[in-house]
């Protein structure tokens, strides 16, 4: 993607549907406002020219995940989780809530599946914010003691939820609600495929939904299947 001052907003989001998430980050409007230079809108919105060019340039830059998680320290691992995609998930779905409402409001009449959409990403957003919280403030810091007690060579901690497989179960099974939540989205979106002539914002919409699906598999994925067994070894070797 080349970045000029006198490219518009609509021609640089046209080319790339990514860069109405940085457009977005600095409220620049790149749906129905989108006819202005790249310069004039830094003008209006007082920031450097060479900040947003940089934000734009970076869109594509990805390193390959060569993480290796399965051999990190639990608290380590739980930080990453916290730091990396809960940090995602609060970051993200304000946007995201923005998107699905705007859209609905605007298409809906004539695209009857957005309004479902967007009761839909309501719903995650509601179970996301429940379910981080209780990981934060219960599950997370108990695994936390857990390897402290191990490392110290003191007692199992005390916890009000019996063993740490009950609030594991809770979590996964709460997993799988939101999982089944975007699949129902996937399924109305066509694979996040927005109709032929959609605007930039429906775009945004559908691509922000599969970035955070992506992101989600990720997230479920360091809890399902390297987080939670491994507390549940760490908690059998201090029981025995």
């Amino acid at each position: 993607m080349t970045i000029t001052k006198d490219k518009t907003v609509a021609e640089i989001v046209t080319e790339n549907i990514k860069a109405s998430h940085v457009f977005k980050k600095y409220n620049i409007d790149f749906c129905c406002g989108g006819g202005v230079t790249i310069e004039k809108a830094c003008e209006k919105k007082g920031i450097a020219y060479e900040t947003l060019k940089n934000d734009l340039l970076h869109l594509d830059s990805s390193v390959e995940d060569s993480n290796d998680y399965n051999n990190w320290k639990l608290p380590f691992l739980i930080d990453y989780i916290v730091n990396i995609h809960h940090q995602y998930v609060e970051e993200n779905l304000p946007l995201l809530l923005m998107y699905a409402s705007k859209v609905a409001k605007v298409h809906g009449h004539h695209y009857s599946e957005v309004i479902e959409i967007d009761r839909l990403v309501r719903e995650i957003a509601s179970e996301l914010a429940a379910h981080m919280k209780k990981e934060e403030l219960i599950l997370f810091p108990f695994i936390k003691q857990m390897v402290r007690a191990e490392k110290e060579g003191t007692p199992l901690p005390n916890r009000n939820f019996g063993t740490v497989d009950n609030p594991i179960k809770m979590m996964e099974h709460e997993h799988e609600e939101v999982g089944q939540l975007f699949r129902e989205i996937a399924q109305l979106t066509n694979e996040y495929t927005p109709p032929s002539g959609a605007c930039n914002t429906f775009k945004a919409l559908y691509d922000k939904l599969n970035e955070f699906e992506q992101d989600l598999h990720t997230h479920i994925h360091l809890e399902n299947n390297i987080l939670h067994p491994k507390a549940l070894q760490l908690e059998q070797r201090l029981q025995s």
